[in-house]
């Protein structure tokens, strides 16, 4: 947790922002919590172990933690946003399940190296990606097969 404290307390110097106490444990609650966390289900757990800090200042810090290179918002197209630690973390792919929301995350050299080799046969160079596959997963296929 050190070193995401020291990028956004360098964000917030650079920014001319307030280091508070409410950004530190919003931020401590988002390192502990799932990995693709809606600023709802952060504001949930935090109140749930006693925190008063609202859900617009959970909204709000989330979208500091982006700005400041520590999260990503995204969308795996069921109208919620999800922050995910981008900071420190190997790329990585998503596999989202259309049935029961579930993310599941993996890394592959071969997808990575045909990426690359499409960049390059089209003189493309590529600054970032993103590769999230829709499907079902095999617990919600065993249920429908039930």
């Amino acid at each position: 947790m050190e070193k995401e404290e020291e990028l956004l307390k360098s964000h917030i110097t650079k920014h001319h922002l307030k280091a508070t106490k409410e950004r530190s444990a919003i931020l401590k609650a988002f390192l502990d919590s799932e990995r693709h966390v809606s600023a709802e289900a952060l504001y949930r757990q935090m109140k749930d172990e006693g925190s008063t800090i609202g859900l617009a200042t959970v909204y709000r810090t989330l979208n500091l933690f982006c700005s400041s290179g520590l999260a990503e918002q995204r969308r795996f197209g069921d109208g919620q946003a999800r922050y995910e630690l981008t900071y420190n973390v190997d790329h990585h792919d998503h596999l989202i399940c259309k049935e029961c929301d579930l993310i599941i995350e993996f890394e592959n050299d071969e997808i990575e190296a045909l990426q690359k080799k499409v960049a390059k046969e089209n003189n493309f160079k590529v600054s970032s990606h993103r590769l999230e596959l829709y499907g079902v997963c095999s617990e919600c296929l065993k249920e429908k097969s039930t």
